[in-house]
């Protein structure tokens, strides 16, 4: 499929900037230029797509100006030692309507996920994911999605779809694909007991910010899951990254931000992933400085996966079997050779043969020592209840 009609290329300003320094990142991307023919993405790893939209975006316009001041700071970037397969596609041309954007969105993303090409989506506003969304469910595929933000932007039936109700429209959508939501960083004032509760009630998993602040490295397994990663930058306290109308005293730090991104890239299972709600008409660059090293980081994660994930060889992994006598379950574990890393094998019906990718739960060492302790880990009950 021709993609080339839904963008417009980059300003040639911004595609000189990095043209002459050949340690930048920038110099190894393949770009959309304004004197140049539209890239190939067939035997690519990475494609960068501006989505200067922010018709959905609440009390945060400005968020569409976005994507060429990120890629100002990116471009200029070191690069690493590594053979980079990645390619700008530009800026999207917005649809007339707002719907025409998501259905522009979802076609691209679905098109260079056929072709084994990972979209990194360059927002405007968060409301974009609903489109990352409809994009496996025209490849009719279940997901999860991994969302770091403050809010859990629910919204309410009655409401237009926008940055704050966006997952409240993807679990109402018909027919549904999505199997787990999981949200990193929420602030509990920002939310309330009602949607904590709520989001309990559909099994999905929340982690509060000081939960998730107290241990980075347990976003790990969390983000290990997903097929979607949604980083809203209002997540990041005020200090680190004020481009943002609803950026707050508290929440993660940059350093983290840019951790928990790595292990986005990292994550053998993830094809899809957008940074959204970084508004420059907000500060003097910092932000989109930020969200600039945040992606370098999520680069750098996928040029370090494992490709460890025990589907189908586990000639490369190390079994555990757990007898936990207060569930009456024997929980199996794995232990990966090569990452140490650890999955839970979770038990589902035949008649529920869509869910084959979601059995095999990413979980942490701690999840063993759990068990171990004849307890039965969280992340496993969760995972349980959901497949029966």
């Amino acid at each position: 499929m021709d993609l080339s009609v839904y963008f417009k290329p980059l300003n040639s300003d911004l595609v000189t900037a990095c043209s002459q320094d050949k340690t930048a990142l920038g110099f190894s991307i393949s770009k959309f230029a304004e004197d140049g023919a539209f890239p190939d993405f067939e035997d690519q790893h990475l494609a960068i797509i501006g989505i200067p939209e922010e018709r959905g975006a609440l009390e945060n316009k400005g968020c569409a100006n976005a994507p060429d001041v990120v890629r100002s700071y990116l471009y200029k970037l070191k690069k690493s030692d590594i053979p980079y397969k990645i390619l700008d596609l530009g800026n999207l041309v917005p649809g007339e309507t707002l719907a025409d954007t998501y259905a522009a969105v979802s076609t691209i993303v679905m098109e260079l996920m056929k072709a084994n090409v990972l979209p990194v989506i360059l927002g405007g506003s968060q409301d974009l994911t609903y489109a990352q969304y409809v994009a496996y469910q025209r490849m009719e595929e279940t997901v999860n999605i991994v969302a770091v933000d403050s809010h859990f932007d629910l919204g309410n039936t009655e409401e237009k779809i926008n940055s704050k109700s966006y997952l409240g429209k993807i679990i109402l959508h018909e027919p549904n694909f999505l199997f787990n939501y999981s949200n990193i960083g929420y602030q509990t004032y920002f939310v309330g007991t009602d949607a904590v509760q709520l989001m309990e009630k559909l099994y999905f998993d929340t982690y509060r910010l000081g939960q998730m602040r107290k241990d980075i490295e347990e976003t790990e397994p969390i983000i290990r899951n997903a097929d979607i990663f949604s980083f809203d930058i209002s997540a990041i306290r005020q200090s680190d990254a004020p481009g943002n109308a609803y950026a707050s005293p508290n929440g993660f730090f940059g350093d983290e931000a840019c951790q928990i991104s790595r292990y986005a890239g990292m994550s053998d299972k993830l094809t899809s992933a957008g940074f959204y709600e970084i508004n420059p008409t907000r500060d003097s660059g910092q932000t989109a400085h930020l969200a600039a090293q945040m992606i370098w980081y999520f680069i750098d994660g996928f040029y370090n996966r494992k490709k460890d994930m025990p589907v189908s060889n586990k000639s490369g992994f190390i079994k555990y079997n757990v007898a936990v006598k207060k569930g009456d379950h024997e929980l199996i574990f794995y232990k990966s050779k090569k990452s140490e890393r650890w999955w839970m094998d979770v038990p589902y019906p035949n008649a529920k043969a869509r869910y084959h990718r979601h059995h095999l739960v990413p979980c942490s060492y701690r999840d063993y020592e759990i068990a171990c302790s004849d307890e039965m880990p969280e992340r496993w009950w969760q995972a349980f209840q959901k497949l029966s």
